[in-house]
């Protein structure tokens, strides 16, 4: 009562302060901000905490939470007022409210609960239309990358560094492009060329250079989430993605226009259906992991597959709009001006993409390929079907004999949770099971599964002398997987537990007993103690023997299951066991001579069509227009089970609607419920790269940045939304951007662009001052030191070991001396194909990936191509910070840790890198009169793509005297100057 009382009072406080009245509440500007703020994220649809919804006046007054006129017995003024000072009831999370708001929710109340027509309340995005990243691209006209650098520069009183050395330049370049170091023959002759224009030279002829693209590749391949296995709890290698990854490294060295590379990311199947190399684009859409287990629960299947689709939508939303629109799933965008509609209209742009296998020909090769099997297809149809019509005269005749076969089956069928057979005593050291034929194929006899297998003494106390506990020992070859090697074998059949299985490979189990024993009986099953017998994993035998041995050279059969009934897990009621049986029995000579022979011919035909090679089938994912057909809805709270409004396959709402459409003049699109997935997603794909849509120009062009200096403009490159960093350099993305687009979308003219600016070629020379301003040199004072990715390192360890060896790209006394410009880069094509394996790679239902110790020569190819594993560790790549591929890398981290230094250190491949490198360096010497001086001099070359000064050599010298070159090799791999560039 007294908290009432208090309530009150301050209520006719403010009453009196008002002259005598209150003035009437408005219920947009004075009580949804307060039921937004504090209600709305438990309250809501989808995320209804005690089924209580505040989005609209009418879930309120339903509910009897609010009584309009009547604050004082409203529940919802008990649930938000503190009783004898206790804390109240809601919000739940957070400050309660304060007088001033309880008491505007109770006017509210008392004059009505008034709510406007039509309004809903929803969260307020903290960005609106007008944020930054959805206005049109402005300024930077007639500027340059300079000019908008050095301004920054200026506001905050400092200036840039002075141009790097040629030398330093060089390596700069060099590893920023094509991600390797330069070779001393390129080195020797960019300072020998003092032309004006040797340095733009180097650049033109690095981006001509095949390197280039799996350079700039990998970095690609990092932001569209690249994995070659679908991750989750199975993580299944996939052995044919990489065709993508060759088209990626294929575009990018063709300099094929980024809108175009987009497009066909998201339809490239659909823009040119009859091009491999357009369709092969479209493999990024199952690009990323995704959960093949499957459920049979359908709820739990429908949430699975909301999942996979989720997946898309966020590697699509971020790598080429820097928008988080996955937030959106379960509610409108907290940060961002994202609404769930907007989800689900990708969701149903996305709905018919499933992951899998399809074949990836040219129409040409299509019908060359149908030219030669059709002949053979005629032939095997004909040989099938002779096969097939004397199979079913022979089972027909026997049918009408059934009965006088029948009668020879005399005892019920096998049993798979326990099948007996009794027989007269025999003494036997060994005693094995023959599978003649198996109960779910009966033509088969292996395959077949044994949870136990018991063999019964015949004395006073019989006992089953089969069990590894009485000595038995057991014998058959069993599904084998190298990481679990005796998972399925046959000491399970002996275990004297039901839980496991032997599952066999060949025909047989063979049991050695301890001794000679007298014994009478067998028992053996598949399924003992289950509840589900008949299920498939089950797998039993139909027909079999039971043979006995005191050697195991001379056998007796003691027992079969000829006289049994078909088995009746083989079919519908055992008819195809009951087939199997017919047909052995009623065959003549005649008619298995006759099939034979077509047996044989078919076989010579289907060896002809195996030696046709197959059309590749390549993981590009499949097209099911059953699960692409509407209607589709908003998921509330992203449940499937709960469907909310129904939804328009149509673009962003902030940016095609009012005047963010106006000024950008990016059109918008809708698409009619009833149209096809092929023409959504073209939809799509045509909007993200409009030239009108600023959002893709300045993700795009800040990647570029990024990967240049280490950091992007953005800082955050997959987010440029309210959660992401602000532009350090608003003018100049957009500047950069302008410049994108207006090269059409090319990239390597903006690389030549960025890289011929002073703000690029400046040195990375440390200034303590200027450091104070700006520790992390984001306004470019300097250029930022960066450390080698993973790959890089692995990849100059290659090189400069001579363990890969890059062709000279260059001509040096030609370009030296001015009398031409380089020759056409004959470096070799980039290899290509299948990847290379870090890690020894073991399946069974779920996949173990172990990293290899030793590095073999079939290894030796640059990293891009290693065919990365999701959830798999590989040493001294991972230690370098290598992303784990489950998701979109935009940047990578970069950290300093003492596993690094080890590695780096330790693993065989840096010893084996070091032999070669040493190897190397006495056989380019050896005619040296002073050979260890210059296996120092060109060792520093290699790695450091400079000379030592006296000092170092001397030190090296002395140091190769005592310890060998190898591990004067070994010092320079794991030097510090070889893996960071200046």
């Amino acid at each position: 009562m007294k908290d009432t009382f208090l309530t009150w009072l301050t209520a006719f406080t403010f009453v009196v302060a008002t002259g005598g009245s209150l003035a009437a509440v408005d219920f947009q500007s004075d009580v949804a901000p307060i039921l937004r703020e504090h209600c709305l994220r438990c309250h809501r649809p989808g995320n209804a905490e005690a089924d209580l919804s505040i989005e609209t006046a009418e879930a309120l007054i339903d509910s009897e939470t609010i009584i309009p006129g009547d604050a004082e017995n409203s529940w919802l003024v008990e649930l938000i007022t503190a009783v004898d000072g206790a804390r109240p009831q809601m919000p739940a999370e957070g400050e309660p409210l304060d007088d001033s708001q309880i008491n505007a929710i109770r006017q509210w109340i008392d004059e009505g609960a008034i709510w406007p027509d039509d309004f809903q309340l929803k969260h307020q995005a903290k960005a609106g239309d007008d944020w930054w990243a959805f206005q049109p691209l402005v300024g930077g006209a007639g500027a340059s990358i300079d000019q908008l650098i050095d301004q920054t520069l200026a506001e905050n009183k400092l200036s840039r560094n002075p141009p790097a050395g040629k030398r330093e330049l060089i390596r700069r370049a060099t590893y920023d492009l094509i991600g390797l170091p330069p070779t001393a023959d390129e080195i020797d002759a960019f300072l020998q060329d003092d032309s004006p224009g040797a340095y733009e030279k180097l650049l033109d002829r690095l981006l001509r250079s095949p390197h280039y693209g799996e350079r700039w590749g990998r970095h690609w391949l990092d932001v569209v989430r690249f994995g070659e296995s679908n991750g989750f709890e199975r993580n299944v290698i996939i052995n044919d993605l990489w065709p993508f990854r060759d088209y990626v490294i294929r575009s990018l060295n063709e300099d094929k226009p980024f809108d175009r590379l987009i497009k066909e990311h998201l339809a490239g199947d659909v823009i040119k259906p009859d091009d491999p190399d357009v369709v092969v684009g479209s493999a990024f859409l199952v690009a990323g992991p995704y959960d093949d287990v499957g459920n049979q629960d359908p709820v739990q299947a429908a949430q699975i597959r909301a999942n996979t689709i989720d997946e898309m939508i966020r590697a699509s939303s971020e790598a080429f709009l820097g928008l988080t629109v996955g937030c959106a799933r379960c509610h409108d965008h907290k940060f961002d001006p994202i609404t769930q509609h907007d989800y689900y209209s990708l969701y149903s742009t996305f709905a018919g993409i499933v992951h899998g296998r399809e074949v990836l020909a040219s129409p040409e090769e299509r019908q060359q390929r149908a030219a030669k099997v059709k002949p053979l297809n005629e032939r095997k149809t004909k040989l099938e079907k002779q096969i097939r019509e004397l199979n079913a005269g022979v089972l027909q005749r026997a049918n009408e004999n059934l009965e006088s076969y029948r009668k020879h089956w005399t005892r019920p069928p096998v049993d798979r949770t326990g099948t007996k057979e009794t027989f007269p005593t025999v003494t036997a050291k060994f005693v094995r099971l023959i599978c003649v034929s198996q109960d779910v194929n009966p033509p088969s006899s292996s395959g077949f599964r044994i949870d136990e297998f018991e063999v019964w003494s015949d004395t006073d106390k019989p006992q089953n002398v089969a069990l590894a506990s009485a000595g038995g020992k057991a014998y058959g070859s069993a599904r084998r997987i190298e990481d679990f090697p005796d998972a399925y074998g046959p000491q399970l059949a002996i275990d004297g537990q039901t839980g496991a299985r032997f599952i066999a490979t060949g025909r047989d189990l063979t049991i050695e007993l301890a001794e000679p024993t007298p014994i009478n009986r067998v028992v053996f099953s598949s399924a003992r103690g289950e509840d589900r017998p008949e299920h498939g994993k089950f797998v039993f035998v139909a027909d079999y023997r039971i043979e006995v041995s005191g050697d195991r050279e001379t056998w007796t059969v003691v027992a079969t299951g000829d006289d049994r009934k078909p088995a009746s897990h083989a079919g519908a009621n055992g008819i195809r066991h009951q087939n199997h049986r017919l047909s052995i029995a009623a065959i003549t000579e005649d008619e298995t001579r006759q099939r034979q022979q077509w047996q044989r011919e078919l076989d010579e035909v289907n060896r002809a069509l195996a030696a046709i090679p197959s059309l590749p089938r390549v993981w590009i994912g499949k097209r099911d227009q059953q699960k692409a057909r509407g209607p589709f809805h908003v998921f509330l709270g992203g449940s499937p089970q709960k469907k909310g409004d129904a939804v328009t396959t149509e673009s962003l709402a902030v940016m095609s609607l009012g005047h963010a459409q106006a000024a950008t003049g990016l059109p918008a699109y809708s698409m009619p419920a009833d149209g096809s997935e092929s023409e959504r997603r073209l939809a799509l794909a045509s909007w993200v790269t409009d030239s009108n849509n600023p959002l893709t120009l300045r993700v795009l062009a800040n990647r570029l940045w990024h990967y240049h200096f280490g950091t992007g403009i953005v800082a955050t490159p997959s987010d440029f939304g309210y959660m992401g960093q602000r532009p350090s350099h608003p003018e100049l993305l957009d500047f950069l951007a302008a410049q994108l687009r207006d090269h059409d979308w090319r990239i390597k003219p903006i690389h030549k662009q960025i890289m011929m600016s002073q703000t690029y070629r400046q040195s990375s020379e440390f200034r303590g001052q200027a450091a104070a301003v700006d520790a992390e040199s984001r306004l470019l004072w300097r250029f930022p030191p960066q450390r080698l990715s993973a790959e890089a390192i692995r990849d100059t360890m290659l090189q400069v070991s001579g363990r890969w060896q890059r062709a000279n790209i260059i001509d040096a006394n030609t370009v030296a001396t001015g009398q031409a410009e380089a020759p056409h880069d004959p470096s070799p094509v980039p290899d290509g194909g299948p990847g290379f394996r870090l890690y020894h790679f073991m399946q069974d239902n779920v996949c173990t990936y172990v990293p290899l110790d030793q590095h073999g020569p079939e290894t030796y190819r640059r990293a891009v191509y290693h065919q990365n594993a999701r959830a798999s560790v590989v040493d001294l790549m991972t230690e370098f910070d290598q992303p784990d591929c489950a998701m979109g890398t935009p940047r990578r981290a970069v950290t300093t840790t003492p596993l690094q230094a080890l590695t780096l250190l330790n693993h065989q491949f840096t010893l084996d890198m070091a032999t070669a490198m040493a190897e190397s360096l006495s056989k380019a010497c050896e005619q040296s009169d002073m050979q260890t001086e210059a296996q120092v001099v060109l060792g520093y070359r290699r790695a450091f793509t400079r000379l030592p000064d006296e000092n170092e050599t001397q030190a090296a010298i002395d140091f190769i005297g005592q310890h060998g070159l190898p591990a004067f090799c070994r010092a320079l791999l794991n030097a510090s100057e070889l893996i960071y560039v200046q």
